[in-house]
Protein backbone atom coordinates (compact mmCIF):
# COMPACT_ATOMS: atom_id res chain seq x y z
CA UNK A 1 0.00 0.00 0.00
CA UNK A 2 2.78 2.37 0.54
CA UNK A 3 4.51 1.97 -2.00
CA UNK A 4 1.41 2.29 -4.07
CA UNK A 5 1.30 5.35 -2.32
CA UNK A 6 4.86 6.58 -3.27
CA UNK A 7 4.37 5.75 -6.81
CA UNK A 8 0.96 7.66 -7.05
CA UNK A 9 2.83 10.77 -5.32
CA UNK A 10 5.84 10.41 -7.98
CA UNK A 11 3.02 10.23 -10.65
CA UNK A 12 1.38 13.40 -9.44
CA UNK A 13 4.45 14.96 -8.67
CA UNK A 14 5.23 14.81 -12.35
CA UNK A 15 2.25 15.52 -13.58
CA UNK A 16 2.25 19.00 -11.97
CA UNK A 17 5.50 19.35 -13.31
CA UNK A 18 4.37 18.61 -16.73
CA UNK A 19 2.02 20.75 -16.50
CA UNK A 20 4.06 23.56 -15.12
CA UNK A 21 6.11 23.80 -18.17
CA UNK A 22 5.98 27.28 -19.85
CA UNK A 23 5.50 27.60 -23.96
CA UNK A 24 7.07 29.79 -25.54
CA UNK A 25 5.82 30.39 -29.13
CA UNK A 26 8.17 31.97 -31.78
CA UNK A 27 7.91 33.03 -35.59
CA UNK A 28 11.08 34.19 -37.41
CA UNK A 29 12.55 35.06 -41.11
CA UNK A 30 14.90 32.27 -40.90
CA UNK A 31 14.56 31.97 -44.80
CA UNK A 32 13.12 34.90 -47.36
CA UNK A 33 14.93 38.65 -47.33
CA UNK A 34 15.20 38.86 -44.02
CA UNK A 35 16.88 35.64 -42.98
CA UNK A 36 20.49 37.30 -42.69
CA UNK A 37 19.08 38.04 -39.19
CA UNK A 38 16.61 35.68 -38.76
CA UNK A 39 19.40 32.66 -38.58
CA UNK A 40 20.50 35.34 -35.80
CA UNK A 41 17.84 35.38 -34.10
CA UNK A 42 17.07 31.19 -33.99
CA UNK A 43 20.67 30.77 -32.95
CA UNK A 44 19.97 32.17 -29.53
CA UNK A 45 17.67 29.78 -28.64
CA UNK A 46 20.70 27.21 -28.53
CA UNK A 47 21.86 29.20 -25.74
CA UNK A 48 18.95 29.30 -23.93
CA UNK A 49 18.47 28.04 -20.11
CA UNK A 50 16.17 25.29 -19.86
CA UNK A 51 14.06 27.04 -17.61
CA UNK A 52 12.41 30.44 -16.54
CA UNK A 53 11.78 31.42 -13.30
CA UNK A 54 13.07 28.06 -12.52
CA UNK A 55 10.05 26.05 -14.17
CA UNK A 56 10.36 23.97 -17.11
CA UNK A 57 10.05 26.05 -20.48
CA UNK A 58 10.00 24.86 -24.22
CA UNK A 59 10.82 26.17 -27.34
CA UNK A 60 8.40 25.94 -30.62
CA UNK A 61 10.30 27.77 -33.68
CA UNK A 62 8.29 28.44 -36.81
CA UNK A 63 9.75 30.07 -39.93
CA UNK A 64 7.42 32.84 -41.57
CA UNK A 65 9.64 32.99 -44.60
CA UNK A 66 9.97 36.77 -43.51
CA UNK A 67 6.38 36.76 -44.85
CA UNK A 68 4.31 39.14 -42.67
CA UNK A 69 1.11 36.90 -43.69
CA UNK A 70 3.10 33.79 -43.09
CA UNK A 71 4.00 35.55 -39.24
CA UNK A 72 0.33 36.42 -38.62
CA UNK A 73 -0.81 32.68 -39.24
CA UNK A 74 2.08 31.20 -37.67
CA UNK A 75 1.39 33.29 -34.29
CA UNK A 76 -2.30 31.88 -34.89
CA UNK A 77 -1.16 28.10 -34.46
CA UNK A 78 1.04 28.71 -31.73
CA UNK A 79 -1.50 30.10 -30.15
CA UNK A 80 -4.26 27.46 -31.07
CA UNK A 81 -2.36 24.43 -31.56
CA UNK A 82 0.71 24.81 -29.28
CA UNK A 83 -1.19 26.76 -26.44
CA UNK A 84 1.86 29.09 -26.29
CA UNK A 85 1.97 30.77 -23.26
CA UNK A 86 3.51 33.95 -24.56
CA UNK A 87 4.77 34.61 -28.35
CA UNK A 88 8.23 35.67 -30.03
CA UNK A 89 8.99 37.33 -32.74
CA UNK A 90 9.73 38.68 -35.60
CA UNK A 91 12.96 39.89 -36.99
CA UNK A 92 10.71 41.68 -39.72
CA UNK A 93 8.67 44.99 -37.70
CA UNK A 94 5.95 44.49 -40.63
CA UNK A 95 6.02 40.13 -39.19
CA UNK A 96 6.24 41.54 -35.72
CA UNK A 97 3.49 44.02 -36.40
CA UNK A 98 0.95 40.93 -38.00
CA UNK A 99 1.71 38.67 -34.98
CA UNK A 100 1.78 41.34 -32.03
CA UNK A 101 -2.34 41.99 -33.54
CA UNK A 102 -2.69 37.75 -33.40
CA UNK A 103 -1.74 38.25 -29.75
CA UNK A 104 -3.69 41.09 -28.97
CA UNK A 105 -6.92 39.43 -30.16
CA UNK A 106 -6.16 35.90 -28.27
CA UNK A 107 -4.94 38.15 -25.39
CA UNK A 108 -1.71 36.48 -24.80
CA UNK A 109 1.89 38.20 -23.94
CA UNK A 110 4.00 38.76 -26.82
CA UNK A 111 7.62 39.86 -26.42
CA UNK A 112 8.90 41.73 -29.98
CA UNK A 113 11.86 41.33 -31.06
CA UNK A 114 12.63 44.25 -33.39
CA UNK A 115 11.66 47.67 -32.71
CA UNK A 116 7.82 47.84 -34.31
CA UNK A 117 5.42 50.37 -33.68
CA UNK A 118 2.06 49.11 -32.25
CA UNK A 119 -0.53 51.67 -29.66
CA UNK A 120 -3.76 50.88 -27.57
CA UNK A 121 -4.87 47.14 -27.31
CA UNK A 122 -1.94 45.73 -29.12
CA UNK A 123 0.82 47.63 -27.19
CA UNK A 124 -1.08 46.12 -24.25
CA UNK A 125 -0.19 42.77 -24.79
CA UNK A 126 3.16 43.86 -26.50
CA UNK A 127 6.83 44.57 -24.70
CA UNK A 128 9.08 45.89 -27.32
CA UNK A 129 12.83 44.21 -26.34
CA UNK A 130 15.28 46.76 -28.97
CA UNK A 131 15.62 50.42 -28.74
CA UNK A 132 13.38 52.38 -30.34
CA UNK A 133 14.42 54.23 -33.48
CA UNK A 134 14.14 57.34 -32.30
CA UNK A 135 16.52 56.57 -29.38
CA UNK A 136 18.99 55.05 -31.75
CA UNK A 137 18.75 57.98 -34.64
CA UNK A 138 19.22 60.01 -31.77
CA UNK A 139 22.47 58.88 -31.91
CA UNK A 140 23.46 59.28 -35.57
CA UNK A 141 21.97 62.87 -35.83
CA UNK A 142 24.20 63.67 -32.74
CA UNK A 143 27.35 62.45 -34.80
CA UNK A 144 25.89 64.27 -37.70
CA UNK A 145 25.87 67.47 -35.46
CA UNK A 146 28.99 66.97 -35.13
CA UNK A 147 30.46 67.32 -38.54
CA UNK A 148 27.84 70.03 -39.06
CA UNK A 149 25.87 68.19 -41.50
CA UNK A 150 23.24 70.33 -43.32
CA UNK A 151 21.24 68.32 -45.68
CA UNK A 152 20.83 64.44 -45.28
CA UNK A 153 19.40 62.24 -48.29
CA UNK A 154 17.54 59.87 -46.96
CA UNK A 155 16.93 55.99 -48.70
CA UNK A 156 15.16 53.38 -47.25
CA UNK A 157 12.67 50.39 -47.27
CA UNK A 158 9.00 50.38 -48.91
CA UNK A 159 7.82 48.74 -45.16
CA UNK A 160 7.53 49.73 -41.78
CA UNK A 161 10.80 49.50 -41.27
CA UNK A 162 11.62 52.33 -43.89
CA UNK A 163 8.77 54.86 -42.48
CA UNK A 164 10.30 54.21 -38.62
CA UNK A 165 14.12 54.77 -39.81
CA UNK A 166 12.67 57.85 -41.64
CA UNK A 167 10.36 59.54 -38.98
CA UNK A 168 13.16 59.17 -36.49
CA UNK A 169 15.59 60.78 -38.23
CA UNK A 170 13.45 63.25 -38.96
CA UNK A 171 12.31 64.43 -35.34
CA UNK A 172 15.77 64.55 -34.15
CA UNK A 173 16.24 67.27 -37.48
CA UNK A 174 15.71 70.42 -35.82
CA UNK A 175 17.68 70.33 -33.19
CA UNK A 176 20.77 68.79 -34.85
CA UNK A 177 20.58 71.45 -37.52
CA UNK A 178 20.01 69.35 -40.52
CA UNK A 179 17.17 69.17 -43.46
CA UNK A 180 16.40 65.51 -45.33
CA UNK A 181 16.11 66.13 -49.16
CA UNK A 182 15.29 63.24 -50.39
CA UNK A 183 12.77 60.16 -49.23
CA UNK A 184 13.61 57.49 -51.69
CA UNK A 185 12.44 53.84 -50.80
CA UNK A 186 13.42 50.35 -52.18
CA UNK A 187 11.54 46.75 -51.44
CA UNK A 188 13.59 44.53 -49.36
CA UNK A 189 13.95 42.01 -52.36
CA UNK A 190 15.29 44.64 -54.80
CA UNK A 191 18.54 44.05 -56.67
CA UNK A 192 19.24 47.37 -57.64
CA UNK A 193 18.46 51.04 -56.46
CA UNK A 194 19.71 53.02 -59.43
CA UNK A 195 17.01 55.17 -60.05
CA UNK A 196 16.43 55.90 -56.53
CA UNK A 197 20.77 57.02 -55.84
CA UNK A 198 20.60 59.06 -58.88
CA UNK A 199 17.73 61.08 -57.57
CA UNK A 200 20.01 61.08 -54.52
CA UNK A 201 22.78 62.48 -56.29
CA UNK A 202 21.07 64.95 -58.17
CA UNK A 203 20.21 66.08 -54.82
CA UNK A 204 23.97 66.25 -53.31
CA UNK A 205 23.26 65.60 -49.82
CA UNK A 206 26.38 66.61 -47.45
CA UNK A 207 24.96 62.87 -45.79
CA UNK A 208 22.89 60.17 -46.29
CA UNK A 209 20.83 58.25 -44.26
CA UNK A 210 19.83 54.40 -45.12
CA UNK A 211 17.04 52.79 -43.63
CA UNK A 212 17.31 49.25 -44.78
CA UNK A 213 18.71 46.23 -42.82
CA UNK A 214 20.94 43.60 -42.49
CA UNK A 215 22.54 42.50 -46.11
CA UNK A 216 19.52 44.59 -47.63
CA UNK A 217 21.09 47.89 -46.18
CA UNK A 218 23.98 47.21 -48.19
CA UNK A 219 22.18 48.10 -51.22
CA UNK A 220 21.94 51.44 -51.48
CA UNK A 221 25.65 51.79 -50.00
CA UNK A 222 27.00 49.99 -52.26
CA UNK A 223 25.42 51.74 -55.18
CA UNK A 224 26.42 55.05 -53.84
CA UNK A 225 30.05 54.38 -53.88
CA UNK A 226 30.13 52.77 -57.22
CA UNK A 227 28.46 55.97 -58.53
CA UNK A 228 31.30 58.36 -56.61
CA UNK A 229 29.23 59.31 -53.22
CA UNK A 230 32.26 60.24 -51.33
CA UNK A 231 30.47 61.36 -48.25
CA UNK A 232 28.89 59.95 -44.85
CA UNK A 233 26.68 57.73 -45.21
CA UNK A 234 24.87 56.73 -42.04
CA UNK A 235 23.04 53.16 -41.17
CA UNK A 236 20.46 52.34 -38.35
CA UNK A 237 20.16 49.53 -36.09
CA UNK A 238 18.97 46.88 -38.27
CA UNK A 239 21.94 47.06 -40.25
CA UNK A 240 24.60 45.65 -37.76
CA UNK A 241 26.03 42.29 -38.49
CA UNK A 242 29.06 40.63 -40.33
CA UNK A 243 26.66 39.85 -43.31
CA UNK A 244 26.44 43.25 -44.20
CA UNK A 245 30.06 43.37 -44.65
CA UNK A 246 30.06 40.18 -46.20
CA UNK A 247 27.65 41.50 -49.11
CA UNK A 248 29.10 45.00 -49.22
CA UNK A 249 32.68 44.98 -49.16
CA UNK A 250 35.22 47.09 -49.00
CA UNK A 251 32.69 49.27 -50.78
CA UNK A 252 30.92 49.58 -47.46
CA UNK A 253 34.24 50.63 -45.57
CA UNK A 254 33.83 53.18 -42.99
CA UNK A 255 29.74 52.78 -42.40
CA UNK A 256 28.75 54.44 -39.19
CA UNK A 257 25.96 53.02 -37.37
CA UNK A 258 24.74 52.36 -33.99
CA UNK A 259 23.85 49.41 -32.48
CA UNK A 260 23.50 47.49 -29.06
CA UNK A 261 27.01 47.18 -26.76
CA UNK A 262 27.06 43.59 -27.29
CA UNK A 263 28.77 44.08 -30.52
CA UNK A 264 31.58 45.47 -29.00
CA UNK A 265 31.73 44.62 -25.79
CA UNK A 266 35.68 43.85 -25.58
CA UNK A 267 36.21 47.99 -26.72
CA UNK A 268 33.66 49.38 -24.10
CA UNK A 269 34.84 51.24 -21.08
CA UNK A 270 35.26 48.64 -17.71
CA UNK A 271 32.49 51.01 -16.54
CA UNK A 272 29.95 50.46 -19.29
CA UNK A 273 26.88 48.55 -17.15
CA UNK A 274 26.18 46.12 -19.58
CA UNK A 275 29.76 44.90 -20.29
CA UNK A 276 29.94 41.73 -18.54
CA UNK A 277 26.80 40.28 -19.76
CA UNK A 278 27.38 41.71 -23.18
CA UNK A 279 30.75 39.88 -23.18
CA UNK A 280 29.93 36.61 -22.06
CA UNK A 281 26.68 36.38 -24.54
CA UNK A 282 28.74 37.07 -27.46
CA UNK A 283 31.50 34.83 -26.56
CA UNK A 284 29.30 32.36 -25.44
CA UNK A 285 27.80 32.87 -29.66
CA UNK A 286 30.77 32.97 -31.18
CA UNK A 287 32.11 29.89 -29.25
CA UNK A 288 28.80 27.73 -30.79
CA UNK A 289 28.65 29.68 -34.26
CA UNK A 290 32.37 30.75 -35.52
CA UNK A 291 34.97 34.11 -34.59
CA UNK A 292 33.17 36.91 -35.77
CA UNK A 293 29.00 35.72 -36.11
CA UNK A 294 28.95 38.47 -33.32
CA UNK A 295 26.02 40.26 -34.28
CA UNK A 296 22.68 42.38 -31.99
CA UNK A 297 19.88 40.50 -33.41
CA UNK A 298 20.59 37.23 -31.59
CA UNK A 299 21.24 39.30 -28.28
CA UNK A 300 17.38 40.59 -28.84
CA UNK A 301 16.23 37.29 -28.51
CA UNK A 302 18.30 36.74 -25.55
CA UNK A 303 17.16 39.67 -23.88
CA UNK A 304 13.56 38.97 -24.47
CA UNK A 305 14.40 35.49 -22.31
CA UNK A 306 15.91 37.48 -19.50
CA UNK A 307 12.82 39.77 -19.15
CA UNK A 308 10.60 36.42 -19.22
CA UNK A 309 12.82 34.82 -16.59
CA UNK A 310 11.94 38.40 -14.74
CA UNK A 311 8.60 37.67 -15.10
CA UNK A 312 7.64 34.33 -14.38
CA UNK A 313 7.95 34.07 -10.63
CA UNK A 314 5.69 36.43 -10.06
CA UNK A 315 3.00 35.33 -12.57
CA UNK A 316 3.51 31.53 -11.26
CA UNK A 317 2.09 33.34 -7.76
CA UNK A 318 -0.75 33.96 -9.81
CA UNK A 319 -1.46 31.21 -11.85
CA UNK A 320 0.05 27.89 -14.00
CA UNK A 321 1.17 27.96 -16.82
CA UNK A 322 -1.55 26.73 -19.86
CA UNK A 323 -4.84 29.24 -18.55
CA UNK A 324 -5.79 32.31 -19.53
CA UNK A 325 -5.08 33.71 -15.89
CA UNK A 326 -1.39 32.12 -16.44
CA UNK A 327 -1.39 34.75 -19.61
CA UNK A 328 -2.67 37.78 -17.66
CA UNK A 329 -0.47 37.41 -15.16
CA UNK A 330 2.37 37.19 -17.27
CA UNK A 331 1.62 40.57 -19.14
CA UNK A 332 1.39 42.06 -15.83
CA UNK A 333 4.60 40.86 -14.65
CA UNK A 334 6.33 42.17 -17.93
CA UNK A 335 5.18 45.58 -17.13
CA UNK A 336 6.86 45.96 -14.12
CA UNK A 337 10.65 44.51 -14.26
CA UNK A 338 13.16 46.48 -13.43
CA UNK A 339 16.99 46.45 -13.51
CA UNK A 340 17.29 43.95 -15.57
CA UNK A 341 20.93 43.77 -16.74
CA UNK A 342 20.46 42.55 -20.37
CA UNK A 343 22.91 42.42 -23.25
CA UNK A 344 22.30 45.49 -24.67
CA UNK A 345 21.37 47.42 -21.85
CA UNK A 346 19.31 47.86 -18.12
CA UNK A 347 15.46 47.44 -18.91
CA UNK A 348 13.42 49.45 -16.78
CA UNK A 349 9.90 48.31 -18.73
CA UNK A 350 7.83 51.39 -18.86
CA UNK A 351 3.97 50.80 -18.47
CA UNK A 352 3.37 53.19 -20.99
CA UNK A 353 5.41 52.39 -23.48
CA UNK A 354 6.35 48.56 -22.87
CA UNK A 355 10.49 49.62 -23.78
CA UNK A 356 12.47 49.73 -21.13
CA UNK A 357 15.88 50.84 -22.21
CA UNK A 358 17.85 54.29 -22.31
CA UNK A 359 20.90 55.71 -23.88
CA UNK A 360 22.91 53.10 -22.16
CA UNK A 361 21.47 51.13 -24.74
CA UNK A 362 23.36 52.38 -27.98
CA UNK A 363 26.32 52.69 -29.24
CA UNK A 364 28.08 54.11 -32.42
CA UNK A 365 29.76 51.77 -34.60
CA UNK A 366 31.92 52.31 -37.81
CA UNK A 367 33.39 49.26 -40.34
CA UNK A 368 37.04 49.07 -40.09
CA UNK A 369 39.12 46.59 -41.49
CA UNK A 370 36.36 44.59 -42.38
CA UNK A 371 34.20 44.42 -39.16
CA UNK A 372 32.34 46.82 -37.07
CA UNK A 373 34.39 48.65 -34.37
CA UNK A 374 33.33 51.00 -31.52
CA UNK A 375 33.76 54.76 -32.52
CA UNK A 376 34.89 56.21 -29.23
Amino acid sequence: MKARLALFALAAAVAGAAQAEIVVGVSLGITGPGASLGVHYRNAYQLMPKTLGGEPVRYIILDDASDPTNAAKNARKLISEDKADVLMGSNGVPSAVQMAQAAAEAKIPMVVLTPANVSGNVLHWSFIVPQTTELMMGAIAGEMKKKGIKTVGYIGYTDTWGDLVYKATESHAAAAGFKIVTNERYARADTSVTGQILKIMAANPDAVVVGGSGTGGALPHVALVERGYKKPIYHNHGTVNAEFIKVGGKNVAGAVAVTGPLVVPEELPDSHPTKKVSLDFTQRYEKAFGAGTRNAFAGYAYDGMLLLDAAVPAALKKAKPGTPEFREALRASLESVKNVVGTHGIYNMDPKTHNGLDERARVVVQVENGAWHYMK
